[in-house]
């Protein structure tokens, strides 16, 4: 497509909070996309090795996307940190035309060290509110404050968060996650499930994603004490939580993290899907992936009100929402009780048929180039 082309001579280097194997999401997505036509580089935040002198460690993943860890010696203070990482980059882009690049920012915290680099295009995907995580840096909001003033685009995870944020820059634009829905839709075919699971036997109730300060513990506690015949599978890492802190219901199942790959074929054994996530600083902009990612994969979904499932799943009757586990309960037996979904199909399908990761990628470069065209004009004409 024409919009692809204008951006093809363009290398982009990513910094990003989230380690590239950490959990397959947005960036994994948006970049794979980029790396058709780009080449990408994935700078994950640093890790402390013994070693005399910093360096990145390069790991090619796919053609034109290669992963970059800076290993940083045991006991650098945060300024020598950041200058640790300056020196690095200042040695990668040692040779290279900055007019070339794209700096694309998921952390703002990356600005510490990249703000003294002139890139062709800067832009910052605002996936979450970070701010509002747990163990959040102090200097987080500061950091993201200045990013906005420099970046060329803007894009948030979701329609909530473009709202909160959309009187802070001038070229800023919702662009939804999506759904690869060919890889979801396997789901509604498979007859076997994962070992692991098969084993379990009974009604499956099931979650994937990180479990941390967002997932509701309470909620499957006392969803698994009022229905202990259910099984409810959890499957994804524990992060910043104490794993102590977990219900232990003989009827939670913690599966572990599972790649990206085989999730289809965990979910073709759920009779339902869960999105658990409490109400609280930390998901009031969340826009979760695995709304659209449940329902391609055919399978019924409660949440509890996080507002961009409610706005629209929740309006247009697609996902049951539910304030407590009572609520959960009652959606939960009301669709175990369904004998017939076609109708419910046809409404989720209906309305996920232009959602795609290729389309969101599309819009997204569209802007991008869009922004560089005028930049080059007026470049021109001064």
């Amino acid at each position: 497509m024409k919009e692809t082309r204008m951006l093809a001579t363009q290398n982009l280097i990513c910094f990003s909070h989230l380690r590239w194997d950490f959990v397959y999401q947005r960036p994994q997505h948006l970049l794979s996309r980029f790396s058709d036509a780009n080449k990408v580089y994935f700078m994950e935040e640093p890790v402390f090795v013994e070693c005399e002198k910093a360096s990145f460690l390069y790991s090619e993943r796919m053609r034109n996307l290669t992963v970059m860890i800076p290993q940083l010696p045991h006991g650098l203070s945060e300024s020598q940190i950041e200058q640790t990482l300056t020196s690095l980059l200042k040695q990668f882009f040692a040779l290279e035309n900055m007019s070339k690049w794209i700096f694309w920012y998921y952390t703002p915290i990356a600005l510490k060290f990249s703000d003294n680099f002139n890139p062709g295009l800067i832009i910052y995907d605002c996936m979450d509110e970070l701010s509002a995580f747990k163990f959040a840096p102090e200097s987080l909001k500061e950091m993201e404050k200045k990013l906005m003033d420099k970046a060329d685009v803007v894009f948030t995870g979701g329609q909530s968060l473009y709202e909160a944020k959309k009187d802070r820059h001038s070229n800023i634009w919702p662009a939804p996650s999506s759904i690869d829905k060919k890889h979801w839709a396997t789901a509604r075919n498979k007859k076997n499930e994962p070992d692991d699971q098969s084993k379990i036997k009974g009604v499956k109730i099931g979650f994937y994603g990180v479990i941390d300060e967002r997932f509701d513990l309470d909620l499957i506690k006392n969803l698994a004490e009022n229905r202990p015949e259910w099984n409810i599978i959890l499957i994804g890492p524990v992060v910043k939580i104490d794993p102590n802190s977990l219900p232990r219901n003989e009827n939670i199942h913690y599966l572990g993290s599972r790649d990206y790959a085989s999730l289809p074929s965990y979910l073709a054994g759920w009779n339902v899907a869960l999105i658990p996530f409490a109400i609280n600083e930390s998901t009031k902009f969340i826009s979760p992936t695995k709304t659209p990612e449940y329902l391609a994969a055919g399978i019924p979904v409660v949440s509890t009100a996080i507002r961009d499932v409610v706005i629209p799943y929740g309006v247009k009757k697609i996902v049951h929402i539910a304030d407590d586990h009572r609520g959960f309960i009652k959606a939960i037996e009301t669709e175990l009780a369904s004998a017939n979904k076609s109708e419910w199909l046809h409404l989720a399908d209906s309305f996920l048929e232009d959602n795609s990761w290729d389309k969101t990628y599309e819009f997204m470069v569209k802007q991008m180039a869009l922004t560089k065209s005028t930049q080059d004009s007026l470049s021109i004409a001064n």
